[in-house]
């Protein structure tokens, strides 16, 4: 019963809604997201639960077959793909510059111009991306909808191999396996991720397979005494157990290799797990992790090694630079600190509050890292949700699918607060309904209240 109002509200948001209607978007949001916390809190059986990750799999298949309703950022796939296809760097010039200069690119016109919703801001897109918009766009080369199925197709195998790898990560902590539920049936997940065509989706498979790979040979005895500990527990006897694992754990060259890949694979789709990384250095030891890091780099290398050129640094690091400094959305922090500025000299002061706050980021994550002293692999996704969501928290920017890598994360803590933030970010919605774009900063109070609310309700000591 419970399955057909899913499969309904997923054809009903994949297939006839548009970004400006907002009432119909978050009725039918509310709905999925009430359905979805039933099933959680009743599925209990195995069977149920097989069932459902069966339903999940189907909701993401029904979205392949229809273009992104709620975004426009396929265009801009396509554009830098069609670029691509025909010997063209997508990060040497603005999109502006062939068209005003009548560069004559087969794909490349007007038309596909003026579907772009950056067009004067250069391409941000690592290279696991533009390498498969290249490929989509060899594919279906004058077939925009062609493109965006190839697209889709391939999310939809990242998200089946997400699945896959929680289920195996559960099971390896013996951690209940129905929180799968709560990533396979998220709405959020399912809409923004296979129905609007966003690259988590990748970054997040990539990142499952990497920690997959780091504990999948650690040794049973040392398995299953990390697995009776509840979860971010502390004993003195299991910390020098811990305290020994960077130097007596022997991982096999072959895991090395498969995770450090997978790890680069993971921040070549989205450059958000570079983040992590520093959470490994005292769960390997130092000799692995500079062995680690090391394959992490070459890989990396060689992945951005295609898309190098000489407007390159300048360009990526431009667009980065309009990241921090002049992008605005659904911020939570940042918004405070800009009314502040706004009462203090009286403007916006992003330019410098920007880029200050990801250096507070940083030596927030760097602090977390010297300061841990629970060095269990369980104990890795809290310190990574700890991480993604104090960047959160600072950015300046904040869309509804930002917030699928703290989801993933909190299934392997005691923390449910993403979970709520997945149902409440879609309120943002409301800011394409008015004539033109227009934020309701009452929508992001409500939002941000609710979540930090409930995070401080589930933490009594968060950075235990």
């Amino acid at each position: 019963l419970l399955a057909i109002p899913l499969i309904a509200l997923t054809v009903g948001l994949g297939f006839f809604v548009q970004q400006s209607a907002f009432v119909p978007i978050i009725s039918q949001f509310g709905i999925f997201f009430f359905c979805y916390l039933l099933i959680f809190i009743y599925a209990n059986e195995k069977s149920n639960l097989i069932f459902f990750i069966g339903v999940s799999i189907l909701l993401r298949f029904i979205l392949l077959f229809v273009l992104p309703n709620l975004s426009d950022d396929v265009y801009r796939f396509i554009w830098d793909g069609r670029l691509l296809l025909n010997g063209h760097n997508p990060f040497d010039f603005l999109p502006s510059y062939y068209i005003e200069n009548n560069i004559s690119i087969p794909g490349i016109n007007e038309a596909l111009f003026q579907t772009l919703n950056s067009p004067e801001y250069f391409t941000i897109y690592p290279p696991v991306a533009q390498g498969v918009f290249a490929l989509a766009c060899w594919l279906f080369p004058n077939s925009i909808i062609g493109s965006a199925i190839t697209l889709k197709i391939f999310l939809f195998l990242c998200e089946i191999g997400s699945l896959f790898f929680i289920k195996k990560l559960l099971d390896h902590f013996q951690i209940p396996e129905k929180n799968i539920v709560l990533y396979a049936l998220d709405p959020l997940i399912i809409i923004e991720l296979c129905g609007n065509l966003h690259f988590e989706a990748a970054m997040i498979f990539f990142l499952l397979a990497s920690i997959y790979f780091l504990v999948k040979n650690s040794e049973s005895k040392l398995a299953g005494n990390l697995q009776v500990l509840p979860n971010f527990s502390t004993k003195k006897s299991d910390l020098k157990m811990d305290n020994n694992l960077g130097s007596n754990w022997k991982l096999p060259p072959k895991h090395l290799i498969l995770s450090a890949t997978s790890m680069a694979l993971s921040i070549a789709s989205k450059l958000l797990p570079l983040m992590f990384l520093p959470f490994l250095i005292k769960r390997l030891g130092w000799k692995k992790s500079i062995q680690y890091f090391a394959i992490v780099g070459i890989v990396i290398v060689l992945l951005f090694t295609p898309l190098l050129s000489g407007a390159f640094l300048n360009n990526f690091g431009a667009s980065l630079d309009l990241y921090f400094q002049k992008f605005e959305f659904n911020a939570s922090i940042y918004y405070v600190i800009r009314w502040v500025g706004y009462q203090v000299v009286g403007y916006n002061w992003i330019q410098s509050a920007g880029p200050a706050l990801a250096v507070i980021v940083l030596l927030g994550i760097l602090t977390a890292t010297f300061l841990e002293n629970n060095f269990t692999w369980k104990n890795v996704f809290g310190k990574m949700l700890f991480a993604i969501c104090l960047y959160l928290a600072f950015a300046t920017i904040v869309h509804p699918w930002y917030v699928s890598l703290p989801i993933v994360l909190c299934l392997f803590t005691r923390f449910r607060f993403p979970i709520l933030w997945s149902g409440l970010i879609f309120l943002t919605y409301i800011n394409y309904s008015y004539g033109e774009y227009f934020e309701n900063l009452w929508m992001v109070g409500i939002e941000y209240v609710l979540v930090f609310l409930f995070l401080i309700y589930e933490s009594p000591q968060p950075l235990k």
